[in-house]
């Protein structure tokens, strides 16, 4: 099965679903790029090691880092390797030891980060699921002008909800996340999944 390998391009709070967070990833060959929707946990996991914030104490994924390094294993590699039901599979994949473990996507990102890991996707899935920007300025460049159009793409599809509260509050917490004002950002988290259990 060819492969082809992507990098993170960035975060945004989700459109098209509560509590959630489109990661966008860019083919490193092409323009073309892929959203998947994550939970607001595997956001922070990820959002937080891009920019190069060291928690008081291991997050999850960390503690699983530290997990492969005590017992000398390598993550060569994260493969985006299937979809079903819009749903993606991916595997986190162990050469030297010849292994393979099935992981959600968000978590086997969040972990490559962290292990300097590459993420491949199959070419098909690439060629069903990927966007590409309109104009060449917008592929050139990255970040924002690919979040803008990955939101215009979901609200043309018709998966965008009008805005709520929760929405609202997403929107601050990824405007504190970037702004790296983490107190801030744990305190909408924590009201996040307050509205969240209210509904």
């Amino acid at each position: 099965m060819e492969k082809v390998e992507l990098i993170v391009l960035g975060l945004s709070a989700s459109p098209a679903s509560n509590n959630a967070y489109a990661l966008i990833l860019k083919e490193v060959d092409g323009d073309r790029r892929v959203p998947i929707i994550i939970g607001a946990f595997e956001a922070q996991a990820i959002a937080l090691e891009m920019e190069g914030v060291t928690p008081p104490r291991p997050m999850t994924h960390d503690l699983i880092r530290n997990v492969l390094d005590s017992f000398g294993l390598t993550l060569s590699e994260v493969d985006i390797n299937d979809m079903v039901d819009g749903t993606f599979y991916a595997k986190l994949i162990f050469d030297s030891h010849g292994l393979e473990l099935d992981a959600r996507p968000s978590d086997a990102i969040a972990l490559a980060v962290r292990c300097n890991a590459p993420i491949f996707i199959s070419s098909q899935i690439l060629d069903e699921t990927g966007l590409t920007p309109q104009s060449e300025e917008a592929a050139q460049e990255g970040g924002d002008e690919d979040i803008d159009y990955l939101r215009k793409e979901m609200k043309s599809s018709g998966s965008i909800k009008p805005k709520n509260k929760i929405e609202n509050v997403q929107f601050e917490l990824e405007k504190a996340i970037k702004e790296e004002d983490y107190e801030k950002a744990a305190k909408l988290r924590d009201e996040l999944k307050r509205l969240s259990e209210s509904q």
